[in-house]
């Protein structure tokens, strides 16, 4: 029989932690899938009754996303324009049974490189706030993401919510992904961006490109080229080549590395243009 325990206080959670390892469950949209067997292998921590996981909240910092928070809660939310791109992920994580359930604490630790909610979390500079009976530490999304289903989590330790500064709050974004159909696929390509703009130019950019590499990454070089930069046009300073040196194109039975470099430069152009149309709008 598996070991099941639903705490209902952060404290309880990590004291059982600290003394026994265990799986979390909070929605379960990707442990379940995973399991072999008829039951779960256990112990089992279920955080889904833990209030300080789920929620968005407004801090001095900026803005923190409790870990238990759902796809349609982040969906719904009143966000600032920044946060487009990751409530337009929201609507694409697989379908509404899946979006009303999922986490997007759990979407982080599943650690896929097509996890849907990572590129629009790297481009407002998110970082991870993670607990343990020892106290709390942050980092940036960029470090706890290790590699195909591998993050920076120790023993003992739990993702417990998403922090974006105020200078990742500012500007517009769009999300864009690429499959073989638009929903219940996993990703060939997927992007997001963010720019502010004054007088017609671009003074802040932030790109970020998912599923091409072992992780998501973010594409300085190609941000760089577009600072100071007139909105018109501006995709065309989007480098073939630099954003297939920037990623690395992983090279699968869903597309070659070539195919991969060629659909995120294109993907990125496409955002950005929708990025900036929607700017200039507001």
């Amino acid at each position: 029989m598996t070991a099941y325990l639903r705490p209902v206080s952060l404290n309880d959670a990590l004291d059982h932690l600290a003394s026994t390892p265990a799986r979390i469950l909070a929605g379960g949209t990707d442990l379940y899938p995973a399991t072999q067997s008829q039951t779960l292998n256990g112990p089992l921590l279920d955080i889904t009754a833990l209030p300080d996981l789920r929620g968005i909240t407004a801090q001095e910092d900026g803005l923190r996303i409790g870990a238990a928070t759902t796809w349609d809660d982040i969906a719904r939310a009143p966000l600032p324009p920044a946060l487009r791109a990751l409530q337009q992920a929201a609507r694409e994580v697989g379908g509404r049974q899946i979006q009303n359930a999922g986490t997007l604490g759990g979407n982080l630790c599943n650690a896929s490189p097509a996890a849907d909610g990572v590129p629009p979390l790297l481009a407002v500079e998110a970082q991870v706030e993670i607990c343990s009976k020892a106290g709390s530490r942050r980092l940036p999304l960029s470090e706890f993401l290790l590699g195909p289903r591998r993050t920076a989590l120790q023993p003992g330790e739990l993702l417990t919510a998403l922090h974006i500064p105020h200078s990742g709050l500012s500007g517009h974004s769009q999300f864009l992904k690429l499959g073989a159909r638009a929903y219940l696929v996993i990703s060939i390509a997927m992007v997001a961006t963010r720019i502010t703009l004054q007088s017609g130019q671009i003074t802040g950019a932030a790109l970020a490109v998912g599923a091409c590499s072992a992780t998501a990454l973010r594409l300085p070089q190609v941000e760089a080229a577009l600072l100071g930069q007139p909105v018109m046009g501006a995709d065309r300073l989007i480098d073939p080549g630099e954003v297939a040196a920037a990623l690395a194109p992983l090279d699968d039975l869903r597309a070659s590395a070539t195919y991969r470099a060629e659909a995120a430069t294109e993907l990125l152009r496409r955002c950005l243009n929708s990025t900036i149309q929607t700017a200039g709008a507001a």
